[in-house]
């Protein structure tokens, strides 16, 4: 035991006439723990990148509506006829009138030429 744990310290195995089946395993091993690193950095990168988002969305639809509610303030009539006073336009007294437009039929072109 005590020969075993002395060249496993050593690295021994890294020396030895089958060192190169070790070495091999090892640089798989590293190989594999830079893939496992380099994946968990992009989807913590993708994890940033989305509450990011997340918060550009929430600030966006605040402001739509801030600025929904604003539009609805400016287009009441009330509002409207303030700012007109300042220009001299006022309000009809008088309700307006429907006008109906009766839409002449188009001859055919037999009926043109009939004619």
């Amino acid at each position: 035991m005590k020969n075993g744990v002395y060249s496993l310290l050593k690295a021994r195995f890294l020396i030895n006439d089958d060192a190169v089946k070790n070495w091999r395993f090892i640089v798989f091993v590293i190989l594999l723990a830079i893939v496992m690193i380099a994946n968990t950095q992009r989807f913590e990168q993708k994890v940033f990148r989305i509450a990011e988002l997340t918060n550009q969305v929430k600030e966006l639809r605040s402001e739509f509506v801030d600025r929904r509610s604003e539009l609805m303030k400016l287009k009441m009539e009330s509002t409207v006829s303030e700012k007109m006073i300042a220009k001299e336009i006022f309000p009809s007294t008088v309700p307006p009138i429907k006008i109906k437009v009766k839409k002449e039929e188009e001859k055919s072109f037999f009926k043109k030429i009939w004619q």
